[in-house]
């Protein structure tokens, strides 16, 4: 009966996380809002991070600091790399390169967060399973971004910030499961967002924060700020957590293989000149199998080289 109740409230947290990253799939449109109306990716990052501190620091408890010095350093290291590092390198990687190069290469965040997982923390292996349904999904990954028009264009500057931009994904996962025993996800994220506003900070000497009252004072500058900083951050970021407390790293982080369909589709919505071609379709078919099959529990170990 335990085993069973188990299992049914696994089912709610993948539907929570699949619902997670329909959320963030959306964020796109929000940011080109913002930055169209003159706020910097700098810019953006601080004003969503800040709200999403300021949102969560009256419900997280009074503590301030983590038990130990390593375990601060940890949470300085989990702002980084699931806030401003993360967030500064995948925006201007979309500066210098291809955007379809920086969906799909971003979107190797799971497997890379699988190696790493099983590297540092030992607790994942990486069996046949995932890496063929890792395989297959950034395929459908791959067939969603270029939705029937194959354009690839190298550009090893924007092409290493994406892949930086994985890794730093991966690597803020595993923080979060290394810690979420020993703190509340409120505390946890509570840290993450603090963090994250405080280490973009040094990005202003060179470019100044745009406070003009202007600017902010517009009904969809301050609408789009909401959205990310109550909703994508604040809500999206505890929760994702939460879920990956619950349902480990490799298995949670999958669920990113859905967030180029997700933008897809909210492209169509958003731009009628943008259409869902077959190819897409059959992507988002390939990314589906991909991720069911990349996250079964079968322990096919991949035997290592004599």
């Amino acid at each position: 009966m335990h085993a069973h109740k188990n299992r049914i409230n696994d089912v709610w947290f993948h539907v929570l996380s699949f619902l997670i990253v329909v959320v963030w799939g959306t964020t796109f449109i929000s940011t080109k809002v913002l930055l169209s109306n003159g706020l910097s990716p700098e810019n953006i990052f601080f004003y969503r991070f800040l709200l999403a501190y300021l949102g969560i620091r009256m419900v997280s408890g009074k503590r301030i600091f983590a038990q130990t010095v390593k375990d601060e350093f940890l949470f300085v290291l989990a702002g980084i790399c699931g806030g401003s590092f993360y967030f500064l390198v995948e925006n201007y990687a979309l500066k210098i390169t291809l955007a379809s190069n920086v969906s799909l290469i971003v979107c190797t965040a799971p497997l890379m967060t699988a190696v790493l997982t099983h590297l540092i923390l030992k607790t994942e292996k990486v069996t046949r399973r995932l890496v063929q349904g890792s395989i297959i999904a950034l395929l459908g990954v791959a067939l969603v971004v270029f939705n029937g028009s194959f354009i690839l264009a190298l550009n090893p500057l924007g092409d290493f910030l994406s892949f930086l931009a994985a890794f730093f994904w991966g690597f803020y996962t595993i923080i979060l499961k290394h810690v979420s025993n020993r703190y509340s996800t409120f505390f946890i994220t509570r840290k993450v967002f603090f963090y994250g506003v405080l280490t973009i900070l040094p990005s202003f000497l060179i470019r100044p924060l745009n406070m003009g009252s202007e600017i902010l004072s517009h009904p969809v500058v301050w609408g789009n700020l909401l959205f990310l900083g109550a909703v994508a951050s604040l809500t999206c970021y505890f929760l994702w957590n939460t879920a990956v407390k619950r349902l480990g790293t490799v298995r949670t982080t999958n669920y990113i293989y859905f967030i180029p369909i997700v933008t897809l589709i909210a492209s169509v919505v958003a731009l009628p000149e943008e259409e869902i071609t077959l190819v897409a379709l059959a992507g988002a078919a390939l990314i589906l199998v991909g991720v069911v099959l990349a996250g079964q529990r079968k322990k096919l170990i991949i035997p290592k080289c004599p």
